[in-house]
This record gives structure tokens, sequence and C-alpha cells, in this order.
């Protein structure tokens, strides 16, 4: 766990120091934010923010993992990998929305049905190196023990990761909200894989916590960057390849209460309306609701950070009553 630790704090003060001249190169390139007329109007002054800087993570990511975490650790290129493909199709969707930039096909990001083939895609091959390449395809219950799903957890991974990462973006709204979230998740798979005596997998995961840490001095509000697309897919599928390297998936809707929680929002806004043409949230996903109700953003994302640190907690001890 020291060697977990310290690596994560050397991944934090690289993203600390690399930051500032990444976002000046991102600004120099004109790679800014351009801000959606769906969200509330308050958010219109943070338009032209630069944005992309999930490439400080995924650089200082890539950096310290294959520096310290690949020898006799071969099964650490699955999270790596699907966090690089998606870092890809992120990147893509970041590229053709920036500011000023003309849409595809009517809407902001690459086209729907391209996006999320893409993000099964990687879902499905992900899935199938994680039962033929590792052989994982455990379900671990809580008080239940462990249990064999065979090859149905192929099927299983692909709704995972699909599911995490989908609700990763959607989060991705306020300044340093999903930074923070997730920071809390990957550590609390930390402690988790390194319980199970898989110190490469914690390693990583706390490889990524430093990562973003460095990220959230750059993103606290008022954000000088944001993640974009190129952060939020690649983290949330990150997210979602370690928990089920770890077996402990069915834990992940407490550990990212949060995600959850914005997701669903989304589903009951749409959902609500078009079975009863009413919106029973001002606006969703819900932490515009509560901007809308007067909260103000700092607010917001620090009682969000609560919620997802008490998940993390919870998380860890369901996962030790094994």
């Amino acid at each position: 766990m020291v060697r977990s630790l310290v690596i994560g704090s050397a991944a934090a003060l690289f993203a600390l120091l690399a930051g500032a001249p990444l976002i000046a190169l991102l600004e120099r390139l004109g790679i800014r934010k351009s801000i959606s007329a769906e969200g509330p109007d308050t958010h219109n002054v943070k338009a032209g923010t630069a944005t992309m800087g999930g490439l400080l993570m995924l650089g200082t990511i890539l950096l310290f993992t294959s520096a310290t975490n690949l020898v006799d650790h071969r099964s650490i290129l699955l999270p790596l990998g699907v966090m690089g493909a998606l870092g890809l199709i992120g990147a893509a969707d970041d590229v053709l929305t920036l500011q000023g930039r003309a849409r595809i096909d009517g809407h902001e990001t690459l086209g729907l049905m391209l996006k999320m083939g893409a993000l099964l895609a990687v879902g499905l091959t992900a899935g199938l190196v994680l039962y033929y390449g590792m052989e994982i395809e455990s379900l671990n219950v809580p008080h239940f023990g462990r249990y064999e799903l065979g090859i149905g957890y192929i099927a299983v991974a692909v709704v995972v990761i699909f599911a995490t990462t989908s609700a990763t973006a959607v989060t991705d709204g306020l300044d340093g909200l999903l930074g923070g979230v997730l920071a809390f998740a990957f550590a609390s798979y930390g402690v988790v894989a390194f319980l199970q005596g898989q110190a490469f997998l914690a390693t990583f995961c706390f490889t990524v916590v430093g990562a973003l840490i460095g990220f959230l001095w750059y993103n606290s509000h008022p954000a000088s960057v944001f993640m974009g697309e190129t952060g939020a897919m690649p983290l949330g599928a990150g997210l979602a390849t370690v928990a089920l390297m770890t077996g402990w998936w069915l834990i992940l809707p407490v550990v990212g209460v949060v995600l959850v929680v914005e997701a669903l929002s989304v589903v009951f806004q749409v959902g609500t309306f078009r079975l009863l043409g009413k919106r029973f949230l001002k606006m969703a996903p819900i932490h515009h609701h509560f901007e809308l109700l007067g909260w103000s953003e700092p607010q917001i994302v620090t009682r969000f950070w609560l919620v997802s640190a008490a998940g993390a907690i919870i998380g860890i001890a369901l996962a030790l009553t094994d």
C-alpha cells in the first residue's frame, strides 16, 4: 500500500506541474468549450474555457503506469487500454464540438449512435478479455460470498462499462464535481484491490486518484479547464473495468452513488415528461436542479463529494463482509 500511495502522490505532483503549460497550449490552439443552450443561463460565462483537460489525466496515468506498474502485471493493460480507446473517442467528440465549430447531424457530439456503438464495442472487447484472457467471471455478494457466472460475465461486463461510462458523462457538469466523485470511487476500489492482494491494481487506482487530484487544482471553481469527454468517458470506463477485475462490481452503485443518482435523474425527467407531460425536476441532471433551487456551484460540488465519500466508505465495508 505504501508503494501505491507514493506513486499516486508522485502522479498528483506531476499533473499539478504539467497542468499549467498544458492549459496554455490548449488555449493557444483554440481548444475551448462551447456551452450547451440547454443548461442554466449562469453557465454562459464558462464559454471559451479550455477543454480536453482529460489529456492531462490520461497522460499522467499512462506515464506512471508504464514506468512503475507494467512489469509482470500485463493484466493492467486492460484498464489502460480501455481508457486509451475511450480517450480517443472522447477526444474526437470534443474536437467536433469546440466553440464555434459546426455540429454533426444536428447533434452536439459525434452522433449518438456512433458514440454508443463504439462504447459497446470497447465494452465487448473488455468482456472477452476478462473472460477468456484473465478467466475472470465472478460476482462477489456481500455476506453471501462468491459466485461464478460463466460466459454470462461477458454480457455483464458490457452493461457495467456502458452504464458507468454513460453515468460519468452525465455527471460532468459542474466545476470539480466529476473529478472529486471519481477520486473517491477509485480510492475505494484501490483499497478493495489491495485487500484482495492485487497490489498492482491498487497502484493503478491510486495513480488515477493522483492524476485526478492534480487536475482538480485547475478544475476547481471557477475552472480554468474542463476535462471534456476526453476525460469523462475513459475515467468512467476505467472505473467499471477496475470494478470488474476485483469481482466487486455489484457494489459499484454504492461506491458511485452520485453517478447513479445523476443518471437516474435524467431517466426520471425524460420518462415522466413523456408519460405524464410534466417535469418534476427544474432541470436534469440533478445538479442543475439544485442550481436552480439557489444552491451555489461550490455548495453542490462539496455536498456531492461528501455523499461520494460516504458511498466509498460503505462500499469498502461491504467488500469486507464477504
